[in-house]
């Protein structure tokens, strides 16, 4: 059994890996990890440290086992200073890379400022054209998640924190040119919208800071809630408190779920808006389980062992 590394990767330069996505670089054939590289040994005031952030990437060339650290996407920039980008969202079509990413001016200690969903293509997977700042439901949206709706048409999920910090969706022929639909998930306050399909259903999973809340949609547009999942500290190095902000890659059938976890968290943590947050508590790794489906339901032990082995899709 090829056991999963335990954390399954840290950043080896500022330790503050967040928000994973992995996708298969088909010029590479490897499969690579984007993730927000929050400053996490970088001692600022209150959540600065989760600003100035790039868009990092590791690198692995066997079936998940092992990442290497390759730097920062490219080509992210599109006006001067250090800002902020987080939460990378990537998608492939017709040959094509899309990013769709969360992007806030400056670097602030505290909650505040605009932020927008951008848009960035790709040949390689490295080297990023800047396309657009979507047009959305406010100038308070974070987390894009983007998928294929049965209809053929692309939908994009997002958090917006100006209403509840509930789901909102819009739509698109192109992945372009967009169209707001409204509120999708409005039953509790969360981030995150991460969806899939998987074993004939589409699911959602979103990160309410209790766990990670699963959704259930036969259609991905109608959305019945079911428990919560990784809500509970594991015992794996590095996996001692509750999951956040994941991203679920069904591969040759199974459903592998990373998460980042701040390991030198309690569990009564408050968040340090004065003052600087101990690095303990800031530092986060990222981690992978399994999802298992018993009953109709998703259920997922983050300590039960599994073998891992990301498998080159079938081109």
């Amino acid at each position: 059994m090829r056991k999963p590394p335990a954390p399954l990767f840290r950043d080896p330069i500022y330790d503050g890996a967040a928000d994973p996505t992995v996708i298969w670089n088909r010029h590479t054939k490897s499969w690579l990890l984007f993730y927000t590289q929050r400053r996490a040994n970088v001692d600022a005031p209150g959540v600065a440290y989760c600003h100035g952030c790039g868009i990092g990437i590791a690198e692995s060339k066997d079936g998940g086992q092992t990442w290497v650290y390759l730097g920062n996407s490219e080509g992210l920039a599109f006006e001067r200073g250090v800002n902020t980008f987080w939460a990378p969202e990537i998608i492939e079509h017709e040959g094509v890379y899309h990013m769709y990413c969360a992007y806030v001016r400056g670097c602030p200690s505290q909650w505040v400022g605009d932020r927008h969903i951008h848009h960035y293509t790709s040949k390689d997977l490295f080297l990023w054209e800047h396309r657009s700042r979507l047009p959305l439901t406010s100038n308070k949206v974070i987390d894009a998640c983007v998928f294929k709706m049965p209809t053929g048409q692309w939908r994009l999920w997002y958090k917006d924190e100006a209403y509840q910090s509930h789901t909102y969706a819009a739509d698109s022929t192109d992945l372009f040119n967009w169209k707001i639909v409204g509120p999708v998930i409005t039953d509790c306050p969360h981030e995150g919208p991460n969806v899939f399909h998987w074993k004939g259903s589409y699911w959602m999973i979103t990160d309410p800071w209790r766990g990670l809340k699963v959704y259930c949609s036969q259609d991905a547009e109608t959305w019945n809630p079911q428990a919560h999942i990784l809500a509970l500290p594991g015992h794996r190095p590095d996996d001692g408190y509750i999951a956040g902000h994941a991203d679920v890659l069904v591969n040759e059938g199974r459903a592998f779920i990373f998460y980042f976890v701040h390991p030198g968290r309690s569990q009564d943590h408050r968040e340090v808006i004065e003052g600087v947050e101990p690095y303990a508590s800031r530092r986060s790794s990222i981690q992978v389980a399994e999802l298992e489906l018993e009953n109709g339901r998703i259920v997922c032990d983050r300590d039960k062992d599994f073998d891992f082995c990301l498998l080159a899709p079938r081109e």
